[in-house]
């Protein structure tokens, strides 16, 4: 038995904190390790010495790792008194940031003296009597005057030194540790203020700097590449090898000229995108308001958001007015969405101030870049925001980051092409002392030795490799964006060629983006029998009025505008909808939106005041929240006395807001009949609000006082069809041994049928469906495995649905090892807190997450990459564009500005480019070693062109190693036909081939040393070795040969030189033509013309070159005339020989099964025993028949209303957490008994204290507010006197 396999797992996030090292931004996506250094002059004068001891190659290395230049002219020393950093970040990238000084007025200070040193200030706080925490600074608070800000700038991030701590923390905005209070107060900045705080945050803008020609003129030139063809023109040139040289020169000429202007274009393209300002009205105080540059702007500024809308130029909270915005820059999402006032916590008794939180608040932050469509206010009241980050801090600040510092793709095949180039230069090493064997033996000048010598480590280490390995790809790019998928990170397409799970988007991506309208299924006498899709037979007001109001529509321009289900549940009923001018008093308030059916009457009221017709006025908006998955409306209709609640949203979310008795028996039944078909299904519920609830409270009340009660109206129900192309990519993924999985915000049981229908589970293949349960009082969290699909086996049930009440049968799986996991976002939270352990192992076998919020959508990416998989993510771009960023190839179906972010986008609406790419990037792989099919594809090419530019080369070197025996050598002229018209050529056009149409499912190679590259290698060049000794050793048996004399003209025309010249101009040929495979990755070579008309054109050259050429041009190439034409027969002879060696062994020896896979195999399980961990553990679940321990649960009904009935006690404490934390800011009435009082809102620490007194929540005591009398609710309410001594205000 062998020895265990280790195992090889992936990593995701932040690497774990080393001892003895200082970071900044710790635990956080963009952590780093820092370390500080100071000027040391004695180490500075030595490096300067060896500077010029090295004539400059030092310099040249300091230059390509800076990092290492300041180690060895600078002395380690504390931060405190460092005056250069060097920072590594986890992907062991090295950046070096020259620290700073800035006085208070603007001015840079170059030498601060040793004195102004130590009053450095930082970002200013004021400390008060909040518990370990600071609130950034208000108007009129003492500044302690301090001289020089300290400070240094890193992928455009400014870092300040904190005196207090003694660490460089970043220049945040006001988005940490601010109580949402501050915003209200903000009154304005004076400008005084205003410049102190750009001199800490600096300017307010995104500049893309378009590098200078000459500086990147001077990057290009010194980078290794063209350093090496420097030496190697050098040398050419010092060798009178004039013509080949010159043309080299004049090559990397236009390479280097080509890359600049590309460089600058891309540059000027991203810059002309992103960069913009404008601008803006501010308040300076005092209600005076001016006119400035948008670049201006520092958290803290009050800005009036303009009518009739703007771009934002800054990220900035709302705290008047309200916002319709179009935020498609950030989600890929072009709905309009409504940005509402940020609470304010002043407008009640309460003293606590909850902190502001930007993920928590999005809903009032109006993000940097995104499109201010309209503003809607009160009367003359200005819509006022508080500015809250700037410049590269904001939003659209950091997805600009991560395109201008992506990160960086650890690729094997690379690292691999590295180690390569080093065993060729090993190689070129023997070469070398070789030639120096030889020549000093011969008597040879010693210069004459050096040259010869040097040469031949030009031939074994190619300078045009680099270039050679990114044909593959070039071509991979142009055959991607002919499909229509464009490609910003070409370094991408290697990758995806290696992908083997791929994770999609439901919505919009699988299924059809647009909604139809199936039917409604109202509440009529206590059931949902009846089905309706003409809306004017349902006898229902209620149901009707609440599709009518419960969405976020708007009028921009004229055009009703809104998201794709609320306009087409909203044109269904026939309505209209009208927004009113500034003046309105039908609803006792101001600028309702109205809504009424279509009618001809133009009068509201009739002579005796009584409405003509229904309207309905659209009061409040309580907007959807994807953590509470609803969303709801205050309506008043005309003539009403009172006002009316209608919600809308997930049917488990509803249902465990309405009252019991108004839901019906048949409820789940109903649910589940859509839902396994695939239909959308949104519950409807409604709540008559008390009279004395009026227009002022009800702008001041919290959704939780409101949205709880409801009576419960029934289903909408929508199709969301599978996109035709679905289907069949799925099935090629599938067949190609490419796993696939569905991460979707819908409901699960439509997760499930769609995963049914497009193929992702196979029809003879079981569903587990994984339900956690969080801990309830004194219930521990547990899991519960059940069957998706009815189990035939008669069971005894006992008990009621409740949990405590259950028996629960454990069955062993009876269908072998085919079963999928299937898991919702809230029983993932149970996972991940509770059962840790198991969470690899569902992923491994996980192929439905339903319900995913897009933090879990990025957080399921990392546990895959962390199992070691190479993961693509396929999104439109709502929601996914974290998902997007985080996978190894993300393809974007969303032409908005968040595409950028993603590797890939594609400007077909559907998910044909995953295989696609990955063709591709397999078929540029193979060529020069290669998104989805065109990933694998472009793999090929890559190890192909790997194969062509290792074997070209050691070809070259064998012929020259064989003609410095006899002091010969290639000619000028010979070497330029060799190099440019065959090498260079071939090359280009051998990546033009195209990736196989289908899928294999065995992913190719990705390793440079296993055994069937490493045999290719030596056997071919064994191969092309043997033959050119052949043709040397036999034209010197000829009668007609005369041998080559040594002269000091260096003429080498010679039979040897003509021999072994010939002869390797056609292996090269042969050695294109054999690497040049087809299937399973690539097309054959004769689809490629291109190609094929380079491969004849090059031979019919060559074998005019040695049957007849003419005189002048032999003469030209100085190549010697054989004189016997059945040697010259003879010689094609050998030719063809060559080519069957080399075509028998590369197609039927080393591609072959035995030696690529198996022999590999047994290599790697011998001598390199590991496994990826999703491997092992997908091996550990084969071996564990019993493992899940499935429920023995017959009925899906009974498993979803006992997880309701867990969750009902527990109604998603996190998100209630958050939603309370914004409704006390708001009020500050909710009381919640025995919780002490504290400044700030302790999460964890009120989970266990939340989970026995949510039931002691006081409806009364909630809607108290500061000078507003009790509303009256006519409900009975619990005592709220036995609270009074204990109850704290949140």
């Amino acid at each position: 038995m062998g020895k265990p396999a280790k195992i090889k797992a992936g990593r995701a996030g932040p690497p774990p904190l080393k001892d003895g090292i200082l970071y900044v931004n710790a635990y956080q996506e963009d952590q780093m390790e820092i370390y500080g250094y100071a000027k040391n002059k004695g180490k500075e004068i030595f490096m300067w010495i060896l500077y010029f001891l090295t004539v400059g190659l030092l310099r040249l290395f300091f230059f390509w790792y800076p990092h290492l230049m300041i180690a060895a002219t600078h002395e380690e020393s504390s931060l405190k008194h460092a005056v250069v950093v060097v920072l590594k970040d986890q992907y062991n990238q090295w950046f070096v940031a020259k620290v700073k000084f800035k006085e208070r007025n603007g001015r840079d200070v170059q030498n601060p003296e040793n004195g102004q040193e130590n009053k450095v200030e930082v970002i200013s706080y004021k400390k008060g009597n909040l518990p370990n925490t600071g609130t950034p600074l208000k108007q009129g608070d003492v500044v302690r005057e301090q001289s020089l800000i300290r400070f240094f700038i890193t992928k455009k991030v400014k870092y300040v030194w904190n005196t207090s701590s003694q660490e460089f923390e970043k220049a945040k905005g006001l988005d940490h540790s601010t109580r949402c209070s501050y915003f209200h107060e903000a009154s304005g900045l004076s400008h005084l203020e205003q410049s102190k705080r750009r001199n800490v945050y600096g300017s307010n803008s995104i500049q893309i700097h378009v590098t200078p020609i000459i500086t990147l003129l001077f990057k290009e030139v010194l980078s290794p590449f063209y350093i090496f063809q420097l030496f190697s023109c050098s040398l050419w040139y010092a060798d009178e090898y004039y013509y080949y040289a010159s043309a080299i020169v004049l090559m990397s000429v236009i390479s280097i000229t080509v890359t600049i202007i590309q460089t600058r274009q891309m540059q000027r393209a991203l810059r002309n995108t992103i960069d913009s300002s404008s601008i803006v009205t501010v308040c300076r105080g005092s209600d005076e308001y001016i006119e400035i540059s948008s670049e201006d702007l520092v958290p803290g500024d009050v800005i009036e958001i303009p009518r009739n809308g703007c771009i934002m130029q800054c990220d900035a909270v709302l705290v008047a007015g309200n916002c319709i915005v179009n935020e498609s820059m950030l989600t890929g999402e072009s709905v309009p969405v409504t940005k509402t006032p940020l609470p304010n916590p002043k407008m009640s008794k309460s003293q606590d101030d909850i902190f502001f939180n930007i993920k928590e608040h999005s809903r009032h932050v109006l993000f940097c870049g995104t499109h201010i469509i309209q503003t809607r206010y009160y009367g003359t009241h200005k819509v006022r925001a508080v500015v809250l980050r700037t410049g590269f801090t904001t939003a659209k600040g950091e997805l600009v980051r991560s395109i201008m510092y992506p990160k960086p793709v650890d690729f094997k095949f690379n690292r691999d092409t590295y180690i390569f180039v080093g065993a060729l230069a090993a190689i070129a090493g023997i070469g070398f002392i070789y030639t120096i064997v030889l020549m000093v033996q011969a008597g040879e000048h010693p210069s004459d030795i050096v040259l010869r010598s040097l040469d031949l480590i030009t031939i074994a280490v190619p300078p045009a490799l680099p270039a050679a390995l990114t044909i593959g790809i070039v071509f991979a790019q142009y055959r991607l964006k002919k499909q229509l998928v464009y490609c910003i990170s070409p370094r991408s397409i290697n990758v995806s060629g290696s992908i083997n799970a791929f994770c999609f988007d439901k919505t919009g991506t699988l299924t059809e983006d647009g909604l139809d309208m199936h039917s409604v299924v109202p509440v009529e006498n206590d059931n949902l029998d009846k089905e309706y899709t003409d809306l004017s037979k349902v006898d229902n007001d209620s149901f009707i009025s609440a599709m009518a109001t419960c969405h976020s529509l708007t009028l921009i321009e004229g055009v009703l505008s809104g998201d794709p289900l609320d306009l087409i549940m909203f044109e269904a009923t026939g309505w209209e909808l009208i927004e009113e001018g500034e003046d309105s008093s039908k609803f006792d308030m101001i600028a309702p939106t109205i809504v009424r059916p279509k009618s001809d009457e133009s009068r509201s009221f009739d002579q005796h005041f009584k409405p003509l017709q229904k309207e309905i006025g659209i009061i409040r908006q309580f907007t959807f929240s994807s953590s509470l998955q609803r969303m709801s409306v205050i309506v008043r209709m005309l003539g009403s006395p009172h006002f009316d609640l209608f919600a809308k949203g997930a049917p488990e979310k509803i249902i465990q807001l309405s009252k019991p008795e108004t839901v019906p028996n048949d409820y789940h039944d109903k649910l589940m009949k859509y839902t396994q078909h695939g239909y959308r299904v949104l519950a409807l519920a409604w709540r008559q609000l008390p009279a004395k609830l009026k227009y002022t409270k009800i702008q001041r009340i919290q959704r939780e006082q409101v949205e709880k009660g409801l009576t419960f109206l029934g289903f909408l129900v929508t199709e969301n069809r599978v996109k035709p192309e679905t289907t069949p990519v799925i099935t090629q993924l599938r067949q190609a041994n490419i796993r696939t999985v569905m991460v979707t915000g819908d409901n699960m049981l439509t997760a499930l049928s769609v995963a049914r229908e497009i193929g992702m589970v196979p029809p003879k293949e079981r569903i587990v469906l994984v339900q956690g349960y969080p801990e309830s009082g004194k219930a521990d969290a547990y899991l519960e495995f059940v069957y998706a699909e009815e189990y035939k086996q008669d069971t005894t049930k006992t008990g009621s649905a409740s949990i405590e009440e259950v028996t629960v049968d454990i069955l062993p799986r009876d269908d072998g090892n085919t079963f999928h996991f299937a898991i919702d976002g809230r029983s993932w939270s149970v996972v991940r807190t509770h059962f840790d352990d198991l969470l690899q192992k569902l992923c491994v076998r996980g192929t439905v997450f339903a319900r995913f919020s897009p933090e879990q959508k990025g957080q399921l990416i990392e546990t895959l990459q962390e199992l070691g998989y190479f993961v693509g993510m396929c999104g439109d771009g709502a929601n996914d564009c974290g998902a997007l960023k985080t996978a190894h190839a993300g393809i974007s179906l969303s032409e908005a500005e968040a595409s950028v972010a993603s590797p890939f986008t594609s400007k077909k609406p559907n998910i044909e480019c995953v295989p696609t790419l990955i063709r591709e990037g397999r078929a540029a792989l193979t060529t020069s070693s290669g998104i989805f099919k065109e990933g694998r594809a472009c793999w090929q090419t890559c190890m192909g062109l790997f194969k062509c530019a290792a074997c070209f080369s050691l070809t070259e070197f064998t012929s020259v190693c064989i003609l410095s025996w006899i002091s010969n050598n290639l000619t000028d002229f010979e070497f330029l036909y060799i190099d440019l018209f065959v090498l260079t050529t071939l090359s280009i056009s051998f990546g033009a081939t195209g990736a196989y149409g289908k899928l294999h499912p065995e992913p190719p190679l990705i390793n440079l040393f296993s055994i069937g590259p490493i045999l290719t290698l030596i056997l071919q060049t064994g191969i092309q070795a043997a033959a050119q000794v052949f043709v040397y050793l036999n034209v010197q048996k000829q009668p007609w040969f005369t041998p080559f004399v040594d002269n000091e003209e260096d003429a080498y025309e010679s039979y040897e030189n003509a021999s072994v010249f010939l002869i390797s101009s056609y292996q090269y040929i042969i050695l294109a033509i054999v690497f040049s495979k087809g299937r399973p990755y690539r097309n054959t070579m004769f689809s490629n013309y291109f190609f094929l008309a380079n491969i004849v054109f090059c031979l019919a050259c060559t074998v005019w070159l040695h049957i007849k050429p003419l005189e002048f041009f032999r003469e030209f190439m100085e190549l010697a005339d054989i004189p016997s034409m059945e040697y010259k027969l003879i010689y094609l002879g050998i030719v063809a020989i060559n080519f069957i060696l080399s075509f028998l062994v590369e197609s039927y020896f080393c591609d072959s099964y035995l030696i690529s896979r198996k022999l590999q195999e047994k290599i790697k399980e011998n001598f390199f025993n590991s496994q990826f961990k999703y491997k092992a553990l997908e091996e550990e679940i084969s071996q564990s028949p019993h493992w899940p321990p499935v429920s023995s649960t017959s009925d899906l009904v009974e498993v979803f209303q006992r997880m309701d009935s867990a969750v009902s006690a527990d109604i998603d404490r996190t998100s209630l957490m958050s939603s309370l934390a914004d409704s006390a800011s708001e009020t500050g009435s909710l009381r919640i008994k025995n919780m002490e009082s504290t400044a700030t809102l302790d999460t964890q620490a009120s989970m266990a204290t939340l989970d026995t007194q949510i039931s002691t929540v006081d409806d009364k005591a909630q809607l108290i507010e500061d000078g507003v009398d009790n509303p009256g609710f006519e409900e009975d309410q619990p005592d709220i006197g036995s609270y009074s001594t204990t109850t704290t205000n949140l």
